[in-house]
């Protein structure tokens, strides 16, 4: 099992393990037997159609066509549950997660060609938070029925970035094609962003964000997922990483790791990530779920609910 931030502490005796590369990481499935034939191609293509789609690093996606111009983009389904979380994330976090943060991490270097290297819009500390694009009100949305695919429609040159609960969303994706193919215990791992079934608990060790060979804690579930969330895993430049605030335009700097338990991988995900903007306390209000958050001055803290203990 490979995680990103989190590393495991005791994986179950001897699974079988599904290894592959996807939307630009390491991703492993664990079953009690090995997935057949039929079961790891329709893995596969479910993750290729959702790269298809939602990728801003592809050039034949949908959100890239949505940024090259197009007045609107049909997008599947799928969509609509991914859209509505972040709508939900949008709106607890007082805009600090934001799909549209997209075009800010394009000029901070974080764009589709990988240059890593800020634009000269980019080394501007703040952009203008009057023209400053919002999910909230630059993108409107119409299904024509349940179930239906979902239009998007915004202006010319949005850029749409998913990585906030995309990879968790992705997870549970994977999960479902293993669930309708008939397995009920997995670890489908992409990278750090855990789904777990079955009856034996998973034990993950909490990796150090500042030391790999380190872990600060453990957490012990079943049933359940888990999201890790780090400043140190796509850094650039001078303080530069992947984890922006689109209110102010600047990478996270107080805190530097966050770990989040519950129900589904995309909130889970999606949770790691507004916990660097947004107190607990506030996100519990809208979310039922548990955590630890790390900061850039060593401290730590979790929920007294997380299943789990930090080490001293």
């Amino acid at each position: 099992m490979i995680a990103d931030p989190s590393v495991p502490v005791a994986p179950a005796p001897s699974p079988a393990r599904f290894d592959f590369e996807a939307i630009g990481t390491h991703w492993q499935i664990e079953t009690p037997q090995p997935l057949p034939a039929a079961t790891r191609a329709a893995v596969l293509m479910r993750v290729e159609a959702f790269d298809r789609d939602y990728s801003r690093f592809r050039p034949d996606s949908l959100v890239t066509a949505l940024a090259r111009g197009a007045a609107s983009v049909e997008f599947p389904a799928d969509a609509e549950p991914l859209f509505e979380l972040y709508d939900r994330l949008h709106a607890a976090t007082d805009g600090a997660v934001d799909p549209l943060v997209g075009a800010r991490l394009e000029q901070l270097g974080y764009d589709a060609n990988y240059s890593l290297r800020a634009s000269p819009a980019g080394e501007s500390s703040i952009p203008d938070a009057r023209a400053r694009p919002r999910w909230s009100t630059t993108v409107t949305r119409a299904s024509a029925s349940p179930g239906s695919g979902v239009t998007v429609s915004a202006p010319a040159g949005t850029v749409i970035d998913l990585g906030a609960a995309g990879k968790g969303y992705l997870v549970d994706l994977v999960a479902t094609v293993l669930r309708d193919a008939g397995h009920r215990e997995y670890v489908v791992d992409g990278s750090g962003d855990l789904a777990h079934s079955g009856g034996a608990p998973v034990r993950v060790g909490l990796e150090h964000p500042l030391d790999p060979r380190k872990a600060i804690g453990v957490a012990e579930f079943a049933g359940l997922s888990l999201c890790a969330s780090a400043s140190n895993r796509r850094a650039w430049g001078d303080g530069l990483h992947h984890i922006v605030d689109p209110r102010t335009g600047s990478p996270a700097r107080e805190v530097i790791a966050t770990w989040v338990v519950a129900s589904s991988t995309a909130l889970a995900d999606g949770l790691a990530t507004a916990l660097f903007f947004t107190g607990a306390h506030q996100l519990a209000k809208t979310f039922h779920f548990s955590y630890v958050r790390m900061y850039a001055d060593g401290r730590a803290e979790r929920s007294r609910d997380f299943p789990g203990e930090l080490f001293a």
